[in-house]
Protein backbone atom coordinates (compact mmCIF):
# COMPACT_ATOMS: atom_id res chain seq x y z
CA UNK A 1 0.00 0.00 0.00
CA UNK A 2 1.37 3.80 -0.73
CA UNK A 3 0.90 6.25 1.60
CA UNK A 4 -0.48 9.41 0.67
CA UNK A 5 0.14 12.64 1.69
CA UNK A 6 -2.42 14.85 3.41
CA UNK A 7 -3.79 17.78 1.40
CA UNK A 8 -4.44 21.25 2.53
CA UNK A 9 -6.23 23.71 0.69
CA UNK A 10 -5.15 27.40 -0.23
CA UNK A 11 -7.02 30.20 0.40
CA UNK A 12 -6.44 31.45 -3.34
CA UNK A 13 -9.55 32.05 -6.18
CA UNK A 14 -7.62 29.11 -7.93
CA UNK A 15 -7.31 26.27 -5.60
CA UNK A 16 -3.77 25.12 -5.34
CA UNK A 17 -3.18 21.79 -3.20
CA UNK A 18 -0.15 21.88 -1.34
CA UNK A 19 1.14 18.53 0.27
CA UNK A 20 1.98 18.40 3.55
CA UNK A 21 4.31 15.42 5.06
CA UNK A 22 4.90 14.48 2.11
CA UNK A 23 5.42 10.41 2.89
CA UNK A 24 5.72 7.83 -0.38
CA UNK A 25 7.06 4.46 -0.65
CA UNK A 26 8.15 1.82 -2.81
CA UNK A 27 8.83 3.29 -6.35
CA UNK A 28 8.15 7.01 -5.60
CA UNK A 29 11.36 7.31 -3.82
CA UNK A 30 13.48 6.69 -6.94
CA UNK A 31 15.05 9.12 -9.14
CA UNK A 32 13.30 10.18 -12.53
CA UNK A 33 16.39 9.36 -14.51
CA UNK A 34 16.29 5.29 -12.81
CA UNK A 35 12.72 4.67 -13.80
CA UNK A 36 13.68 5.77 -17.08
CA UNK A 37 17.13 3.28 -16.99
CA UNK A 38 14.92 0.68 -16.03
CA UNK A 39 12.14 1.41 -18.51
CA UNK A 40 14.00 1.71 -21.26
CA UNK A 41 16.38 -1.59 -20.45
CA UNK A 42 12.27 -3.82 -20.01
CA UNK A 43 11.68 -2.06 -23.44
CA UNK A 44 15.18 -3.38 -25.18
CA UNK A 45 14.66 -6.60 -23.72
CA UNK A 46 11.42 -7.60 -24.84
CA UNK A 47 12.01 -6.37 -28.46
CA UNK A 48 13.16 -10.49 -29.01
CA UNK A 49 15.72 -9.56 -31.45
CA UNK A 50 13.80 -7.03 -33.35
CA UNK A 51 15.37 -3.47 -34.13
CA UNK A 52 14.12 -0.58 -32.06
CA UNK A 53 13.04 2.52 -34.78
CA UNK A 54 12.52 6.32 -33.74
CA UNK A 55 13.48 5.05 -30.24
CA UNK A 56 14.09 9.47 -29.66
CA UNK A 57 10.71 10.34 -30.69
CA UNK A 58 9.25 7.49 -29.00
CA UNK A 59 10.62 8.19 -25.67
CA UNK A 60 10.28 11.88 -26.17
CA UNK A 61 6.42 11.70 -26.99
CA UNK A 62 6.06 9.73 -23.84
CA UNK A 63 7.30 12.17 -21.58
CA UNK A 64 6.75 15.22 -23.28
CA UNK A 65 2.84 15.27 -23.34
CA UNK A 66 2.41 14.43 -19.54
CA UNK A 67 5.00 17.28 -18.14
CA UNK A 68 3.01 19.57 -20.49
CA UNK A 69 -0.26 18.87 -19.08
CA UNK A 70 1.39 18.49 -15.39
CA UNK A 71 2.77 22.24 -15.88
CA UNK A 72 -0.35 23.45 -17.49
CA UNK A 73 -2.22 22.23 -14.53
CA UNK A 74 0.32 23.89 -12.38
CA UNK A 75 -0.33 26.97 -13.68
CA UNK A 76 -4.38 26.44 -14.17
CA UNK A 77 -3.91 26.97 -17.67
CA UNK A 78 -1.89 29.58 -17.73
CA UNK A 79 0.27 29.23 -20.71
CA UNK A 80 2.80 32.00 -20.87
CA UNK A 81 3.46 31.17 -17.46
CA UNK A 82 4.13 27.27 -18.09
CA UNK A 83 6.64 27.92 -21.27
CA UNK A 84 8.66 30.10 -18.62
CA UNK A 85 8.65 27.51 -16.17
CA UNK A 86 9.23 24.96 -18.54
CA UNK A 87 12.06 27.30 -20.77
CA UNK A 88 10.46 27.38 -23.77
CA UNK A 89 8.83 30.26 -26.01
CA UNK A 90 4.88 30.49 -25.93
CA UNK A 91 4.48 29.55 -29.22
CA UNK A 92 6.84 26.76 -28.89
CA UNK A 93 4.27 25.96 -25.92
CA UNK A 94 0.95 25.98 -28.54
CA UNK A 95 2.60 24.13 -31.49
CA UNK A 96 3.40 21.17 -28.65
CA UNK A 97 0.11 21.61 -27.25
CA UNK A 98 -1.95 21.67 -30.84
CA UNK A 99 0.50 18.37 -31.64
CA UNK A 100 -0.53 16.54 -28.91
CA UNK A 101 -4.12 17.56 -28.70
CA UNK A 102 -3.80 19.43 -25.72
CA UNK A 103 -6.03 22.33 -24.91
CA UNK A 104 -4.96 25.42 -24.62
CA UNK A 105 -6.72 28.59 -23.12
Amino acid sequence: MIATPSIKRTSRKKSKRVASHPTTVGVRTKPLSSLTDECLNSYFENLNGHKPGDLYQLVIGEVEKPLLRAVLGYTHGNQSEAAEILGINRGTLRKKLKAYKLPGR
